[in-house]
């Protein structure tokens, strides 16, 4: 990572930056903070609660990221990486959802006025591709300033959306900030826990009959690295970051060696359905497009300014497969029943779940 990080400084300014990284103790904001580090700038955590950060050398000013009081901590900073989400699905799903959206909102709220008022260049908030939605007639890949066209209503996704409708009315109050929203693909690597990871923890992967599922990555390094590109470059309003090209479902299988079980889209819909307002399933079935069909990015203007990942998509899908067998997450998982049937659920509609519903009833037919 030392040769991605040469690229990633050269050329530019020799003075480091600045940088607050909010939620540092996260797996996600620790990565981000790790490669920023890397990258030579002067890293601060700014959050309720001080870590260890993975033994990061971190300063840390503690505020809460949803008080007026943030705009003090911010005093002195150039540049803000905020990870919107966490990718923490276990302790997510524990969060009341109609609580964590408006945490959500208000931390972003919060954030962008404090940034306004303390004098930061620079606010990085750290979205999803999947705010793009995964569609049937989606091109591949999709364009960087592709409209957001996710189906959900409810659920993790569209509290992304809504957070990046929230940036552009900000982008249009407070235009002495740049506000840039970070896309990733599907996140990989340690401690990342997520409806996508999940998936791959089913004994086998839910296939939607019909459909052409198509998978690409991002491992958590490279996203760091491509922070302190957008930081370096000042890119945006939306960037997109992954490994470029994508691997199809026949791909994956033969490089995982997992196996699949293909289910009629609407046998899967309707199991899920059923499951999610019983309140077995807590992610809504609407969620099963993201395993079904394509939301591949191109992550263009980084790859036009030098930024390279270390991590291809065949590289990152075996990441995601070792930290799935070994990782500390799915050790915690396989000890709780509740959450050990999410993981092996996979995505979105909680695969196992959903299959075993659809046989439950095709034998109920059978005896009636």
């Amino acid at each position: 990572m030392s040769s991605q990080m040469d690229r990633v400084r050269s050329g530019r300014s020799p003075r480091p930056l600045q940088v607050a990284v909010t939620h540092a103790r996260s797996a996600l904001g620790q990565a981000v903070a790790e490669q920023l580090i890397r990258a030579g700038e002067q890293v601060t955590g700014v959050d309720q609660r001080s870590g260890t950060a993975g033994g990061l050398r971190l300063r840390w000013r503690l505020t809460d990221l949803e008080s007026p009081q943030v705009v003090d901590a911010l005093r002195g900073i150039e540049a803000v990486v905020h990870p919107a989400h966490g990718v923490d699905l276990r302790n997510e799903l524990a969060e009341d959802p109609q609580a964590r959206r408006a945490r959500m909102i208000r931390e972003v709220q919060t954030l962008t006025v404090a940034a306004a008022a303390a004098g930061v260049s620079h606010v990085v908030v750290l979205s999803s591709a999947m705010v793009y939605g995964a569609r049937q007639d989606n091109p591949v890949p999709l364009a960087e300033d592709s409209p957001l066209r996710s189906a959900d209503v409810e659920g993790m996704i569209a509290d992304l959306v809504e957070v990046e409708e929230l940036l552009d009315t900000a982008r249009r109050v407070h235009p002495s900030v740049r506000i840039t929203s970070v896309r990733p693909a599907a996140i990989v690597g340690p401690g990342v826990d997520s409806i996508i990871t999940r998936h791959f923890e089913a004994p086998r992967m839910l296939v939607l009959k019909g459909t052409e599922p198509h998978w690409q990555f991002c491992h958590v390094e490279d996203l760091g690295s491509a922070v302190a590109t957008v930081l370096h470059d000042g890119l945006g309003p939306a960037v997109a970051v992954g490994a470029p090209g994508s691997l199809t479902q026949e791909q994956v299988e033969q490089l995982s060696g997992l196996r699949h079980v293909s289910v009629a889209p609407t046998a899967a819909h309707g199991a899920a359905d059923r499951l999610h307002r019983l309140g077995v399933l807590p992610l809504p079935p609407t969620d099963l497009a993201y395993i079904s069909h394509p939301w591949v990015i191109e992550p263009v203007t980084l790859l036009e300014h030098g930024w390279r990942p270390a991590y291809d998509n065949a590289a990152c899908l075996a990441t995601l497969l070792e930290e799935a067998r070994t990782g500390a997450g799915a050790t915690v998982r396989r000890l709780e029943r509740r959450d050990a049937a999410l993981g092996a659920a996979g995505a979105a509609s909680a695969a196992v779940a959903v299959v075993a519903t659809a046989a439950l009833l095709r034998r109920r037919r059978r005896r009636t």
